[in-house]
């Protein structure tokens, strides 16, 4: 990676976006669930294309950094994620709901990432 301290720390950034962004926007999660889960991919896709192409326009092989780099924000939003919604002190959340509710969304990132690479190339 061309800056593995600058891919991690824009890993954290990523998820900081999503988490303040979920904060901001549960009032609607209560009243309006579909709305909500509208909102969160929107927000993913747009800090994830604009944290991606800030880190891969600098890289001298985008197009493998690109992978690389999704692979490594997917297991930092999931680790972090693993502390704020799985620990017994948590939210408590069940793995299997966790997935199905948040966790899969997040693989939207390696495949948003790696297309930044193909297309910077």
């Amino acid at each position: 990676m061309t800056s593995l301290k600058k891919a991690i720390g824009q890993g954290i950034i990523l998820w900081l976006i999503l988490f303040i962004a979920g904060f901001a926007f549960f009032p609607i999660h209560e009243s309006n669930r579909i709305l909500f889960e509208s909102l969160m991919p929107i927000v993913l896709v747009l800090s994830t294309m604009m944290l991606g192409s800030n880190y891969l326009k600098k890289s001298q092989s985008p197009q493998n950094e690109g992978f690389k780099l999704g692979l490594l924000w997917l297991v930092i939003n999931l680790l972090i994620d693993a502390g704020v919604f799985l620990t017994p002190t948590s939210m408590q959340m069940e793995l299997g709901a966790y997935l199905q509710d948040i966790g899969l969304i997040y693989l939207i990132i390696p495949i948003i990432t790696t297309g930044l690479g193909r297309a910077l190339k």
